[in-house]
């Protein structure tokens, strides 16, 4: 897990975070891009990776025994990979098609369009994917300028999870991963400053209106982030009971699809509310949504809610936790940023401890106002 995503392109740069990723897969000095493909493929295992806002991932699942095969071939595509001009250009045109498909989903895009309007003028506030103009201008001597700045060994994470022994571990990382550091600048950051009410519609020439209602909220280092991810499960979480899935849904059969959603950053975070509907339904659907945050700002949970949310909660995450890839990444994230991993156990001692008084108070503070509203019509 390396410590850079698109919010550390430079405004000529954006869309880098992501081609890096892309073209890490694309060569190396002892391999080109169909061995690299086929390496751990033609054990049974994957190799994938993505990019976020502030990290970019790079991992593989396998079988214990490819442990060595797996490392060393994350350390050949980190630090040797040598992003020649004719893999630029083919993956240029990769990318180019990736953008053009995600404009073509609504209720995809609009997640990525909602964080532009609301970070406008930030280092947050463009795609991950970037746009065509500047992808074009992306040479092998600006992704190596961004390789140097942002992909040093202090900035990067090795996460492994399963039997392997952790003696093993630390050998195989000395033995095929640089671990030199290079004199650079310190990474900074800059936190969103004031942000200022939006509302904004979009003619997408859509079937059905998609509609997203949000707000800023605290980061991931904030004490009542628990509280808010409960608030977040209670009023549209994943659950086919949540709040706003029995209003608009199962009550009033306004939308198939509604949920909430919390996305917490390092040094900032947001709140969403997402739905599609037939576009004569749009308002009342806001409507109802403004009830429901109402309801949850204004009455205490009562002591049977608050027991059925934490043990929903609980559930949901033990279910989730099951999945080895998912713990692994979420174990590489905590170490980043917290350098400490929380284990389940933990976790749920922490659910447990949650009062309703914690839940309405942060209710109470973010839903002050849903100052951001972006429609597709």
């Amino acid at each position: 897990m390396v410590n850079a995503g698109s919010r550390d392109e430079y405004p000529d740069e954006f869309g880098m975070a992501h081609f890096v990723e892309h073209m890490l897969f694309k060569g190396t000095e002892r391999r080109k891009a169909h061995h690299i493909a086929s390496r751990m493929e033609n054990v049974g295992g994957e190799l994938n990776a993505y990019t976020t806002k502030e990290e970019t991932f790079f991992y593989a699942t396998f079988l214990e025994e490819y442990f060595s095969r797996a490392t060393e071939l994350l350390g050949d595509i980190l630090f040797h990979s040598v992003f020649s001009p004719g893999q630029i250009e083919r993956e240029r045109e990769v990318i180019l098609d990736e953008i053009n498909s995600y404009h073509d989903s609504p209720s995809e895009l609009i997640y990525d369009d909602f964080e532009n309007m609301l970070y406008k003028g930030h280092e947050m506030g463009h795609y991950i994917l970037g746009e065509p103009e500047a992808l074009h201008s992306f040479s092998r001597e600006r992704i190596l300028s961004f390789m140097q700045r942002q992909y040093q060994p202090s900035e990067m994470v090795f996460f492994s999870f399963g039997k392997t022994a952790f003696e093993k571990v630390i050998r195989q990382v000395e033995k095929y991963f640089c671990m030199t550091q290079e004199a650079i600048p310190q990474k900074r950051r800059t936190p969103p400053g004031n942000f200022v009410p939006h509302r904004e519609k979009v003619d997408k020439n859509t079937t059905q209106t998609h509609v997203m209602l949000g707000c800023s909220t605290f980061s991931m280092h904030h004490s009542q982030k628990y509280a808010l991810f409960m608030l977040n499960n209670i009023l549209g979480g994943d659950s086919l009971n949540s709040r706003l899935n029995a209003s608009l849904r199962e009550k009033h059969g306004l939308a198939y699809h509604v949920e909430s959603n919390v996305t917490l950053y390092s040094d900032n975070g947001l709140f969403s509310v997402y739905f599609a509907c037939d576009p004569k339904y749009r308002d009342k659907c806001i409507r109802l949504v403004g009830r429901e945050i109402d309801k949850i700002k204004k009455t205490d949970l009562t002591p049977m809610q608050l027991a059925l949310a934490k043990k929903q909660w609980k559930g949901q995450m033990g279910i989730a936790a099951e999945s080895h890839e998912n713990s692994a990444l979420a174990m590489a994230k905590q170490y980043l940023h917290f350098n400490c991993y929380t284990p389940l156990e933990d976790l749920f001692s922490r659910i447990d401890a949650l009062t309703s008084k914690q839940v309405k108070e942060v209710a109470e503070e973010i839903f002050a106002a849903m100052p951001f509203e972006l429609i597709y019509y």
